[in-house]
């Protein structure tokens, strides 16, 4: 470099600075920090793992990025039971070869035991999150497949004024190890107070913004932004945007402990 050049000023960002954490007892994951994979039985489909056991996690979550055309390459069952959510964007989920068109905040449950397929069908980028599980098999049979939208849940309000709850698959049936649903906050919201859950979650922001208290820590997240939390960790939370945020959350339900 010459003498009368100026020097070059440091790019942002040479620091390192990001909010992703991964502890043992949680993660905050933003999305710009999760790197791509690509698996087999997919084309055009990159793959983003938000969790998995490799985390500790008792479950996995990804966000896939499907272009068009693309989708799995074969209909596959693994024995997992597994939940898609359609963000933005077209898919077509086949289940045991019949097929349904899902728009973005389009859902499709498909328990163990039965084969699917996945498609995107939009001429831009379809993106799906993905949350796949060991099912836990009790005296009763395996739940059928559900297909629905979130527009068609109906709100529920409790504990508090100010949040609402939607549950994507049928509430309180034992048959089910798992739920997955839509809790939305008012600006100004907040827990009643911090919870702590035998339940592990998967927390990921559909829209809005929230400041989350994960075992003591101070985290703002953001849409697109994904936490998972271990069994028991203490969480609180507040609505700190000017609009609704609202959020998909996976736990695990309605199953003794082992031992």
């Amino acid at each position: 470099m010459s003498q009368n050049q100026p020097p070059m000023p440091l790019p942002f960002g040479i620091h390192a600075h990001n909010r992703g954490v991964v502890t043992p007892q949680y993660a905050v994951m933003p999305p710009e920090g999760i790197l791509s994979s690509r698996l087999p039985g997919f084309e055009k489909t990159t793959v983003r793992f938000q969790t998995s056991p490799e985390m500790g996690a008792h479950f996995a979550q990804a966000a896939l990025e499907i272009e068009p055309g693309g989708g799995t390459t074969s209909t596959r069952d693994d024995g997992l039971e597994h939940f898609f959510y359609l963000i933005g964007g077209a898919v077509t989920v086949s289940i045991d070869g019949a097929a349904h068109d899902l728009i973005p905040h389009g859902y499709a449950y498909i328990p163990t035991g039965h084969t699917w397929e996945l498609r995107a069908t939009a001429s831009e980028q379809s993106r799906v999150i993905w949350i796949k599980r060991p099912y836990s098999k009790i005296d009763l049979p395996v739940p059928a497949p559900v297909v629905g939208h979130r527009d068609n849940v109906e709100r529920t309000r409790q504990h508090t004024q100010g949040r609402y709850w939607q549950y994507l698959l049928p509430l309180g049936d034992m048959a089910f190890d798992m739920e997955v649903n839509i809790l939305g906050f008012e600006p100004g919201t907040y827990f009643p107070y911090v919870e702590t859950h035998i339940m592990e979650h998967g927390l990921y922001m559909l829209e809005g913004q929230m400041l989350y208290q994960l075992a003591g820590d101070w985290h703002e997240v953001k849409t697109d932004d994904f936490i998972w939390m271990s069994h028991y960790c203490p969480q609180f939370c507040f609505c700190t945007g000017w609009e609704e945020a609202a959020y998909l959350l996976y736990k695990d339900v309605n199953r003794d402990v082992s031992f």
